[in-house]
C-alpha cells in the first residue's frame, strides 16, 4: 500500500515540476507564435483599429514574454504596431547582417496563409547581439501581420 502512494506521489510531483517547468519557460515557442497569429488575425478581421491599438498596448493576451504581433499597411509599408518600429517602414527594416527581412516579408505575405521568415535580430531587454529569429507573417486585409519567435 505505502509502494502505490509513494509510487503516486513521486508520478505527481514530476509532473507538477514539469508543468511548472513549461509555465516558466523565459521564451515564446514556434507553436505559441502561431497560435497568437491566429489570435492576431481574427481579431484584425473582426475590428481592425481595435486590434491594433491592443497589439500596440500589448493587452488581451497579445504580449507573451518575447511574443508580440506586428503589423504594417500593404500599401505604404508604415507599421501599424510594434513595440519598438511604429510608425517605421516595413521595407527598410534589415537585420544586423543587412537581410531585407521587411521587403522578404512584404513579398511572402499571403492572405490566408501563413509564411516564414528568418533573420538575426536581438532579443528584447537582452545584449544587443542578434539570434536567429523566425517570423510567421500573413496579409489581412490592407494589413501585414506577423509574430516571431527566438530559436
Amino acid at each position: 500500500m505505502f509502494r502505490k502512494f509513494l509510487a503516486a506521489t513521486i508520478a505527481a510531483t514530476a509532473l507538477s515540476l514539469s508543468a511548472l517547468a513549461v509555465a516558466q519557460a523565459p521564451f515564446g515557442t514556434e507553436a505559441e507564435a502561431k497560435a497568437m497569429l491566429e489570435k492576431a488575425v481574427a481579431a484584425v478581421k473582426a475590428d481592425k483599429a481595435k486590434a491594433l491599438a491592443t497589439f500596440q498596448k500589448g493587452e488581451s493576451g497579445f504580449k507573451d514574454r518575447d511574443l508580440y504581433p506586428f503589423c504594417a499597411n500593404v500599401g505604404d509599408g508604415a507599421m501599424t504596431a510594434h513595440p519598438a518600429l511604429m510608425g517605421k517602414k516595413i521595407q527598410d527594416i534589415v537585420d544586423k547582417n543587412g537581410k531585407k527581412l521587411g521587403e522578404e516579408m512584404q513579398k511572402v505575405a499571403t492572405e490566408g496563409k501563413f509564411a516564414e521568415v528568418s533573420y538575426m535580430w536581438p532579443r528584447p531587454g537582452a545584449d544587443t547581439t542578434p539570434v536567429q529569429k523566425v517570423s510567421f507573417v500573413t496579409k489581412v486585409g490592407d494589413q501585414i501581420c506577423g509574430v516571431g519567435y527566438y530559436k
